[in-house]
């Protein structure tokens, strides 16, 4: 984990809502939220691990179906009546299921359930978050795509593949629309993360996991905690005039056309 202790504090008293707070990427970013000033309100299907990244931010957890209109407006509010505004919105959840394959076997259930989860969801944060930034004038909003909506895969996901472009797209359009109204909507790419998804994933299926490892000129997967850094930082003012990007923490995977040995 990276050590806090030495990190800016560039988000004081701002408010954060995470959603995916309880595990992975999500719990990396409410650590160094907090630990840059934020309040930080940590949104999770998983009541158990919600509430300990919450607790151990000091911050407020909401359990939350980011699937559910009602659930997320509910959500935002929360955040706005605890701590009097709405400053970041991280997008974060999403999920990566084993029925989610190739094309020729992943069925339509699947399909859906993958879009929902990891893009009607940012529709809908996005949807929440607006209203409060735009009466504060200013607001940050970070939505998770991934390395994928840049690349094709031969070992496809293709419903997850499919959400993460519609996730840039959609952060694109965002913040070129409000970008006069103070607020940044920028699409995170992070490459393979070593998080629990992925590490189940690829404890599954070894030969994809090697299959893909060889593309990263770094030889390795990012840290959760990388990635956390990058959100800081897309959080705070320091990137000020990063708007309507495809921001890309991957360790040179997509601009690589051979990788050292």
């Amino acid at each position: 984990m990276t050590d806090t202790t030495a990190v800016c504090r560039r988000l004081v008293g701002r408010t954060a809502v995470v959603t995916g707070a309880g595990s992975g990427i999500g719990l990396a970013t409410v650590r160094r939220l907090a630990a840059e000033g934020a309040h930080v309100v940590c949104a999770d299907v998983d009541e158990a691990s919600g509430k300990a990244a919450a607790e151990e931010a000091d911050g407020l957890f909401v359990r939350t179906d980011v699937t559910d209109a009602e659930q997320v407006e509910a959500l935002f509010k929360a955040a706005f009546d605890t701590y009097g505004s709405v400053d970041i919105a991280f997008n974060n959840a999403g999920i990566s299921p084993p029925e989610d394959d190739s094309i020729l076997e992943t069925g339509l259930d699947a399909w859906r359930r993958v879009q929902e989860v990891n893009l009607t969801s940012v529709y809908l944060c996005c949807k929440a978050a607006i209203p409060y930034m735009r009466r504060q004038g200013k607001g940050s909003i970070i939505n998770t795509a991934s390395f994928v909506a840049r690349m094709g895969a031969a070992t496809s996901q293709i419903s997850y593949t499919a959400s993460k472009g519609g996730v840039l797209a959609m952060s694109r359009e965002l913040g070129v629309q409000f970008a006069r109204e103070g607020i940044r909507v920028n699409a995170l790419c992070p490459g393979p993360v070593n998080t629990p998804l992925l590490q189940e994933l690829f404890a599954k299926d070894p030969e994809r996991a090697a299959r893909r490892l060889v593309h990263i000129p770094a030889g390795r997967f990012a840290e959760p905690t990388e990635v956390a850094a990058a959100v800081a930082f897309l959080a705070s003012d320091d990137s000020s005039f990063v708007n309507a990007t495809d921001f890309l923490v991957d360790g040179g995977l997509t601009g690589a056309y051979v990788t050292p040995l």
